[in-house]
């Protein structure tokens, strides 16, 4: 049984010449230069079999950015985004990362500096500390703990980062 040809693709020089560019830099995700390859092949008139052979992808991979590239192509969206990933479904994060990196800020300062009667930070004490200064509305000292351990930022070593050693 024949399968359905593949909807045709046929870009506009100045995108085939972003997405040339796009692949030419060194800087460019390895996600995104998949992706430009992918839409460049296509317009070459490779069908998706084809192009997940020279790929080593799926040919359902080839599909679904052969068709995502040609539904956005239809609302002018920027090269470079078409080739993102979709938004994801589920929570979004509580915290923009410019709160997240006061937390920071504030966890290799010394807690002396806003009037806490403790030598080193604890997550309580920080939690608290950024709920009073406004920086957030809520937050636990649990997930205060988790931020820290993710980034490898331990309050209590602080100062030996802010000054170096004799």
């Amino acid at each position: 049984m024949a399968g359905l040809a593949p909807k045709l693709l046929t870009l506009r020089e100045c995108d085939r010449t972003e997405l040339e560019k796009l692949l030419n830099r060194r800087s460019t995700p390895q996600q995104i230069a998949l992706r430009a390859k992918i839409i460049l092949l296509a317009d070459k008139g490779n069908n998706n079999r084809e192009i997940g052979r020279e790929l080593n992808i799926s040919r359902f991979m080839a599909r679904r950015w052969r068709n995502r590239w040609l539904e956005l192509s239809e609302r002018s969206i920027p090269v470079i985004e078409r080739l993102q990933d979709e938004e994801r479904s589920g929570k979004p994060a509580k915290f923009s990362m410019e709160q997240v990196v006061e937390l920071f800020a504030l966890a290799c300062c010394e807690p002396e500096d806003y009037g806490r009667p403790i030598s080193d930070w604890t997550a309580r004490e920080l939690a608290e500390e950024i709920v009073k200064q406004g920086i957030v509305e809520s937050i636990s000292p649990r997930h205060v703990g988790r931020l820290l351990e993710e980034a490898q930022i331990k309050p209590h070593q602080s100062r030996y980062w802010l000054t170096p050693p004799p």
